[in-house]
């Protein structure tokens, strides 16, 4: 009953988002930026409220709200947006920090360095795969892979929804250090195959 309950919730929301995004365009409209980024902020908390109650992520629920607006109203609230998104983004990597404890992590290393390496190669096969398709060179596929391997933040996300939920409580630590080795390798993998990559443009 509560799997039914949060896809109907999520398909009604995704429904009025995408097909009458044009009412709550015209709802959020306004020419002064402070009762626009009210109106955002205050639409997304209700949208968010509502589908916790009904046993949906308060976060699908604000994500559903920001895929309504588009063109012009998007690009400016994204802009009004962005320092409190870069804000909250840090104090909920600070709250995560708080919750994990360090001495926990070492034990988990090992299985955090195997997915680790999985999720490597599945990255760079997705860059590769996804840059082909739009008519890049080998060059610019390897990049592409590349730069996909230090994005893991949003698994401390996930993985801080979890704890709080009471799952595993080694899946805070394997985050973390799952994320760290990502963040380090990241760097050190641009670095180590920019040879390869110039090799291939000039073979190209």
């Amino acid at each position: 009953m509560t799997v039914a309950i949060a896809l109907a919730t999520v398909s009604m929301v995704r429904l009025v988002a995408l097909r009458y995004g044009r009412f709550i365009e015209a709802f959020v409209r306004q020419p002064n930026s402070e009762v626009l980024l009210l109106k955002v902020v205050g639409l997304a908390l209700l949208v968010a409220g509502i589908a916790q109650q009904l046993q949906v992520s308060a976060a699908v629920g604000a994500f559903l709200v920001g895929i309504a607006p588009s063109g012009e109203l998007a690009e400016e609230a994204q802009a009004l947006l962005a320092p409190l998104r870069d804000l909250f983004a840090a104090v909920s990597f600070v709250f995560f920090g708080l919750q994990t404890d360090p001495t926990k992590i070492l034990p988990v290393a090992g299985l955090a360095a195997l997915l680790a390496l999985v999720s490597m190669v599945t990255k760079l096969l997705t860059g590769f795969y996804a840059a082909r398709r739009a008519g890049i060179a080998r060059a610019g596929q390897a990049r592409a892979g590349i730069a996909l391997i230090p994005r893991g933040e949003f698994n401390i996300v996930i993985a801080g929804l979890a704890v709080a939920a009471g799952a595993h409580p080694d899946l805070g630590p394997l985050a973390a250090a799952y994320v760290l080795i990502l963040a380090a390798f990241g760097p050190l993998a641009a670095r180590l195959v920019q040879p390869l990559i110039t090799a291939i443009a000039k073979r190209a």
